[in-house]
């Protein structure tokens, strides 16, 4: 149904109908700026622990022998996603068990340093040969 046959038919069925669907939807709207502020920060986060890491494979070290795009075509969208998803569903668990939003808010925090820090552990791509190396002559 579009926008207007969705208001008549609300319209249809008295104020009383037309209230409940407009608290409903407001209730709707409002639920859903945390989720969106929690995905915008998880995917940030992830972008920034991801980048240090992973420049020394963009870069390729001297005479670009190292460089692995692999690293942006795979891993970087497989990291950003767990930075979203992860945080995401720890706060929709918490809401949905009828946890407050600060519950919600430090479980979804709990959730991505763990899994930030499991990342940290897990994924090491290629780094400098030598700390004795160093770029260019």
């Amino acid at each position: 149904m579009s926008g207007g046959r969705i208001e008549r038919f609300i319209t249809a069925g008295g104020d009383d109908v037309a209230e409940q669907v407009l608290k409903a939807r407001e209730a709707c709207r409002s639920a859903g700026r945390p989720r969106n502020v929690i995905t915008l920060l998880g995917s940030g986060a992830s972008v920034a622990l991801w980048w240090p890491r992973a420049a020394f494979s963009i870069d390729g070290g001297l005479e670009g022998h190292a460089r692995d795009l692999g690293v942006v075509f795979v891993d970087l969208p497989l990291i950003v996603l767990g930075g979203v998803l992860i945080p995401l569903w720890a706060w929709t668990a918490t809401k949905r068990r009828g946890g407050a939003i600060w519950a919600a808010a430090l479980t979804a925090v709990g959730a991505y340093t763990l899994g930030a820090w499991g990342l940290m552990e897990w994924w090491t791509p290629r780094q400098h040969p030598d700390p004795g190396y160093g770029p260019g002559i």
